[in-house]
């Protein structure tokens, strides 16, 4: 009578070990990139909550904001990864700037810019950034 094996052989247990490094290389990165977009995407919501604040100061003076103060919000806004978020001194451009430390790699110190244009009684809002090249995938979609 023949015994049987029971388990695994040491070829099937270094080809599972193979599958999952094989997976993790390609998840991690994937998976860093996702943080770092989730982490401009409070710069994007911080800065477009300011947006209301900058169009009803131009439609109420004619004129852009020139400051927070100016445009009555808080002087300091800033969140876990954004340091700050500013009205610029002219065209009302809101600049959120991303902090040095703490955040993902490819986006420690850039900024996010919404520049306001106004059009017969409406606004648009045109989302620029100081990220290049490949980093640009980190930014919202509505800013690519």
């Amino acid at each position: 009578m023949k015994a049987m094996q029971k388990g695994f052989t040491l070829i099937e247990l270094m080809i599972v070990i193979a599958i999952i490094g094989i997976l993790a290389a390609i998840a991690l990165p994937a998976y860093q990139d996702y943080v770092a977009r989730s982490q401009m995407s409070e710069a994007f919501s911080l800065a477009g909550g300011q947006k209301g604040a900058v169009a009803e100061y131009h439609s109420d003076k004619g004129a852009w904001p020139t400051s927070n103060t100016e445009a009555g919000i808080s002087s300091t806004i800033s969140g876990k990864y954004v340091d700050s978020v500013e009205i610029g001194a002219t065209g009302g451009v809101i600049t959120a700037k991303m902090k040095s430390t703490g955040v993902s790699a490819g986006i420690q110190g850039a900024t996010l810019s919404l520049t306001p244009t106004a059009n017969a009684g409406s606004y648009s809002w045109a989302c620029s950034s100081s990220l290049t090249g490949n980093s640009t995938k980190y930014l919202p979609s509505s800013c690519r």
